[in-house]
């Protein structure tokens, strides 16, 4: 069966996100995340593709991008694999990194794209991880000297500059836009929890065990409060053999 055609956007603007396969991490450390930032630069120079704010996440990433959605493929494609070949080669691991095709969602209108600007810049503090500002992994801190593979014109029209950006990013909000599921626990929390229980750096070095011990790190993952989709998500292990074991 074809895949269904996306949606175009009338503005040429588009909120995306990309998730790890199964909610699999990422970044697993700061190099993972500017080694990312590099190809997503390189990649927009690259298919004239802008970007207007982005965020990275530990297991998914949000983009708020400006262009025609046959450039918006071919950046996507750029950057997913030359991301995941890298990531693959140095955390030795195989298969896919992605979860199937990047969630797209058309912004056809001012008022929506100012809530998903703000609603990008802010899911680090939704998160619980730190105050959006003091992110180092968001376009927050760029809005006032943005490189030229970001397009803010618009933005600026409609914000104002420094002052008027900050008062409207922090001001009181309930903004709704395309969500990616959170968990009872942040996965700053599990991780934490696997290196207390597990001795390990890195939940994907769960995949190395040899199968008697794997399960009983997963059965101790659980126990300890994990979700299955949190483990199969910070481990990149199956959902099945995190059920059986």
């Amino acid at each position: 069966m074809p895949r269904r055609a996306r949606e175009p956007s009338v503005t040429g603007y588009m909120h995306i996100i990309v998730k790890g396969n199964g909610g699999q991490i990422l970044f697993e450390e700061p190099q993972d995340f500017r080694f990312f930032l590099t190809k997503m630069k390189y990649s927009c120079y690259d298919t004239g593709v802008k970007l207007c704010a982005y965020c990275l996440m530990d297991n998914h990433v949000h983009l708020l991008t400006y262009s025609d959605i046959n450039n918006l493929s071919l950046f996507m494609k750029k950057l997913c694999v030359s991301y995941s070949e890298y990531f693959n080669k140095k955390h030795k691991r195989t298969g896919h990194l992605f979860q199937d095709r990047f969630k797209s969602e058309p912004i056809n209108n001012e008022e929506y794209l100012l809530t998903a600007f703000r609603y990008i810049l802010l899911n680090p503090q939704k998160a619980g991880i730190c105050k959006a500002s003091e992110y180092k992994w968001s376009s927050y801190m760029l809005y006032d000297f943005p490189p030229n593979f970001m397009e803010l014109d618009l933005l600026y029209n409609l914000i104002g500059k420094k002052k008027e950006y900050e008062e409207y990013i922090f001001s009181d909000n309930n903004d709704e836009c395309m969500e990616f599921s959170s968990e009872k626990h942040t996965d700053d929390w599990a991780i934490t929890e696997i290196r207390k229980w597990l001795g390990i750096n890195s939940g994907t070095e769960i995949q190395k065990f040899e199968k008697k011990k794997r399960n009983s790190a997963i059965h101790t993952l659980k126990v300890h409060g994990l979700s299955i989709r949190q483990i199969e998500r910070l481990t990149g292990i199956n959902r099945n053999v995190i059920q059986r074991a």
